[in-house]
Parts: structure tokens; sequence; C-alpha cells
């Protein structure tokens, strides 16, 4: 396994990098650094000298749901039934024909109580801290347009004559 600090040099990501970056603007949504990109495509920019770079993270969090004992236990009883499905399809081809569906059965059983135990221990294991469901994803909150310091002037120029955005 490499590290990305590999003898004290950050390694580069081949296509995720300019050699000398320049900022064309700060935008307050994707949308409108991706209409900029948009733009200088149209006006034959060589765009591939581009870059978006999301800036300021923050991590969103929506709560969906209560968790209850029993919606783990619905859930766990699923997901081990879905598991004891794949693993019966995968045991069947090997299954004499006449064993064919009760091997697949038997699968879906063992994994369901499989899954509802496990869902069942991990719920009991967080007592009560986390009676919640919910969803998260890592969020900019600004997104800076940026490309190589040789085409930074032509591209100012092009943004400069660039219409503005009809309103909403």
């Amino acid at each position: 396994m490499t590290s990305p600090m590999q003898q004290g040099k950050p390694r580069r990501t081949a296509g995720l990098t300019l050699n000398y970056p320049m900022s064309l603007g700060v935008f307050d949504r994707y949308e409108d650094a991706q209409r900029a990109v948009d733009y200088l495509s149209d006006e034959e920019f060589p765009v591939e000298n581009c870059m978006i770079v999301g800036t300021e993270l923050r991590q969103v969090e929506r709560v969906t749901g209560r968790l209850s004992t029993g919606r783990v236990a619905l859930g766990g009883l699923l997901s081990g039934a879905w598991l004891g499905l794949f693993v019966g399809l995968i045991f069947a081809l090997f299954a004499t024909p006449g064993d064919t569906l009760t091997t697949i059965m038997w699968c879906i059983a063992y994994g369901a109580v499989f899954g509802l135990v496990w869902a069942m221990t991990g719920y009991a294991l967080t007592r009560g801290k986390r009676d919640f469901t919910s969803v998260s994803q890592v969020v900019a909150t600004r997104y800076e347009l940026l490309t190589e310091h040789k085409f930074a002037q032509q591209a100012r120029d092009l943004l400069e004559r660039m219409p503005a955005a009809p309103q909403r």
C-alpha cells in the first residue's frame, strides 16, 4: 500500500492537478461555476486546463427517522434474507436439480436469522446513544474556478463577456 506522502513529497494525482493554477473566480453555487466552464467551452477555450475546486467543506447530516427495536429487527431480517438469497443462488449452482429450491430457501432462512441477530447485537451495543437514522454528505459552500497560468488572462477576458445568469 502506498502513502500519499512518499519520502516527504506529496503524490500528485494525474488529471486532478494543474501546474501553476490561477483563480478565475469564486462561486457560491456549483451550477454557476459549471456555467462559467460551459461558457468557456462554447467560446473554444481549452477547458481541459480548468478545474472546479469545492472549498469550505462541511458535513451535513439529514435525520430521516426514529430508530426503534422493531425497525432494527426488520432491517436486519430483510438484509440478511437478501444475503441469504445471494448465497443460496450460488449454492444452487452446485446442488442436485431436485434440491435447488430447498437450498435457496434454507439459505434465505439462515441469512434472515443471521441478519436479525447481527443487527440486534449492534443496536444493543449502542445502548440508545443513536436512536435515529440519517444520511450524511460532505458539501462545499464555495467553488473556485482555476486554470493554468498561461491561459488565465484569456479566460478572464472571455468571462468578462459572459452574459448574466437568468434569474430564477
